[in-house]
């Protein structure tokens, strides 16, 4: 869906103005190198990302939209939280960022921390309100969306609302324009795995896929939306209307007082969209129009004059180019031995004598083709003879590449005859008498709710991003005074650089083979543990002469140089034994019965045979009590086979 988003926004950006900060061939570079992966589906980095591991999560705000979990050397975990929506909706679930606990850095943004939504159902109601008004008046309605993210959530709600009978909508015409509004949906159709477990649902049972649309119509330029008969809804690209189909709709339309425009997003500060945000009673407006004319009269023909000359010298350079690749070939394939020794200049009279002899001269060189022989190669039987010159060749398999050809070169003469263009640039006073309103579907969690999962997730350090000074203040504020973050909260300013680093007390050691194989391990769970008492020390790189090699690097010496060895019997000192396991009595009960021991509790005590008893003391220990028998010295066997003792 990314690649949609730039193919849009080129195309848009393109039939307005000269746009050259990138091309489609940019994008297609770019996305060619990104590497697809499915949600929590961790993968280890390689080269420079050694040691770093990262899992995408979603994150509820459209579908491709991704919380990062990045984990470096298994003890550093750094979550990349931006953009996200812990709400459900209708094509997306929400994220859940409330089981990542207690990360050691949390990145997330302040876009929506002083910032409270209205509840869903209000909001849907205020845009069914707006449609049924505008239309009932004979209006169109213009909502400004996304290329291909938040754009399916309105979609697939208007697509659900015609095709409810009691809604009155089907007599209304409904559509979707944007330069890629096909491919959009053909995606969206492809995946429905990654959407809301309601989807799945519809999708699994009644293999009925929500973006099938029956009402919506796919539209691709201007043109194509003229077709459609009005009143009409118009989902149109782009969101902050400073290019795209949105904006023409928006110059065509709002001088009408029967239409309305809805904004579903909050744009960046200084785009029309925000502007009619800020100011939604202004009633004029003057915006820089942009557009892509023909070329006409003397401007087409300096135009065409100019391309006339520069397809000669092409021509010119490629006919140059072929003739001094024919002279090279001829002089390879010539078998005469020629004389490498510089001939003699003759005399003047010599060569003018020569000029007037017997031998006629020609009265003009005219201009010749050149003439490239291909030389026959033969051998003791003759001449060599090709195969697939005689091959009898299938009519139609001609007559198909006679039409492929003459497709490609209509598309040939298409291009050449295709008239250019230039870009215009004027100011228009527009008097904005159409109604405009913005209804949030921006599909990103309010300020209460950033503040509560921020509190539930309690990292050790927050880095705040992408807010109003006032609101990563507040954001700020709330993590030092709630207790929600142990360490430091950094707010950069755009384009600082911030250090969050710590000073990490673990490190990666070598193990000697002679103190893993003296090793012990019992298993627990799905572990296996060992003790062991060892030292650590440095192991010198030794040159093949068993000297010291002087080239190692210091850093890396002192970094890879690092080996855990065995301690002497004589110095290994001796140790508490260890026993690993969460034991609950509940479990514990069902052990001894399947066992052969009657077990039952009795005022938290657990009673077994009614000669031992096994309680868990304030501290959190298991005691056993009773007399020294068989029964005692057998559930003691049987409660040291709870644990991996050490």
């Amino acid at each position: 869906m990314g690649q949609m988003f730039m193919y849009d926004l080129f195309q848009s950006r393109h039939n307005m103005e000269d746009f050259t900060l990138f091309t489609l061939d940019d994008v297609d570079a770019a996305f060619d190198k990104i590497i697809q992966l499915k949600y929590s589906q961790t993968v280890n980095l390689k080269g420079k990302g050694q040691g770093l591991s990262i899992t995408p999560l979603p994150a509820g705000h459209m579908i491709g939209g991704t919380v990062w979990r990045i984990v470096k050397d298994g003890e550093e975990d750094i979550v990349y939280a931006v953009d996200f929506n812990h709400k459900k909706e209708r094509h997306l679930n929400g994220c859940a960022l409330e089981t990542i606990s207690r990360p050691s850095l949390l990145i997330t943004d302040c876009y929506n921390a002083n910032y409270q939504q209205a509840r869903r159902r209000t909001r849907d109601e205020q845009l069914m309100t707006n449609i049924l008004q505008t239309l009932r008046n004979s209006g169109n309605v213009l909502v400004a969306v996304d290329t291909a993210g938040r754009v399916l959530e309105l979609a697939h709600m208007l697509e659900q609302l015609w095709r409810n009978q009691d809604s009155g909508l089907m007599a209304y015409s409904l559509a979707l324009l944007n330069n890629v509004s096909y491919n959009v949906v053909e995606f969206a159709k492809s995946q429905v795995e990654w959407m809301s477990d309601k989807v799945m649902r519809s999708f699994e049972g009644a293999r009925n896929n929500p973006f099938q649309f029956r009402h919506l119509q796919l539209c691709h330029g201007m043109a194509e939306l003229a077709r459609v008969p009005e009143p009409k809804v118009v989902l149109a690209s782009m969101a902050d209307m400073e290019c795209g189909f949105s904006r023409e709709l928006f110059i065509q339309w709002c001088s009408s007082p029967r239409n309305s425009v809805v904004l579903t997003s909050r744009s960046a500060p200084g785009t029309l969209a925000r502007q009619l945000i800020e100011n939604p009673h202004q009633q004029s407006l003057t915006i820089t129009v942009k557009k892509r004319v023909r070329l006409e009269g003397s401007e087409l023909e300096e135009y065409m004059r100019k391309e006339k000359e520069l397809a000669a010298a092409r021509h010119k350079a490629e006919r140059d180019t072929e003739l001094d690749a024919s002279d090279s070939s001829e002089e390879s394939e010539d078998d005469m031995d020629i004389d490498e020794k510089k001939p003699q200049p003759e005399p003047k009279g010599e060569a003018k004598s020569k000029s007037m002899g017997f031998f006629k001269q020609a009265k003009k060189s005219y201009l010749m083709f050149p003439v490239k022989e291909e030389k026959i190669k033969w051998d003791d039987y003759g001449e060599i003879i090709r195969p697939e010159d005689f091959v009898v060749v299938d009519k139609t398999t001609q007559e198909e590449e006679a039409d492929e050809t003459k497709a490609e070169d209509d598309d040939l003469m298409q291009d050449v005859t295709e008239v250019p263009t230039k870009c215009l640039e004027s100011s228009l006073q527009l008097d904005v008498n159409a109604s405009l309103q913005f209804i949030d579907f921006e599909g990103r969690s309010d300020g209460e709710s950033v503040r509560k999962i921020v509190q539930m997730m309690k990292p050790q350090r927050v880095i705040l991003v992408r807010g109003s000074p006032e609101a990563t203040q507040s954001m700020a504020a709330f993590c030092r005074s709630s207790g929600a973050v142990q360490g430091r909260v950094f707010t950069p300013r755009l384009g600082e650089v911030v250090d969050a680093t710590t000073e990490s007390h673990i490190y990666q050691v070598k193990l000697r083979d002679s103190l893993v194989s003296s090793l012990q391990f019992a298993r627990a769970k799905n572990a296996e543990l060992a003790w062991l008492d060892g030292e650590i020390a440095t192991e010198e790189h030794l040159a093949p002469d068993g000297t010291r090699d002087e080239s190692i690097d210091e850093d890396e010496n002192r970094e890879s140089m690092y080996i855990l060895q065995p301690l002497p019997p004589s110095q290994v000192p001796g140790h508490s034994t260890i026993f690993v396991n969460e034991l609950k009595l509940s479990d514990f009960k069902q052990v001894l019965l399947r066992n052969g021991v009657q077990a039952e509790f009795s005022g938290g005590v657990l009673y077994c045979n009614g000669i031992v008893a096994v309680r868990r003391n304030e501290a959190g220990r298991i005691n056993i009590e009773g007399c020294l028998c068989d029964d005692y010295f057998k559930v003691r066997e049987i409660l040291y086979q709870q644990y991996a003792i050490i």
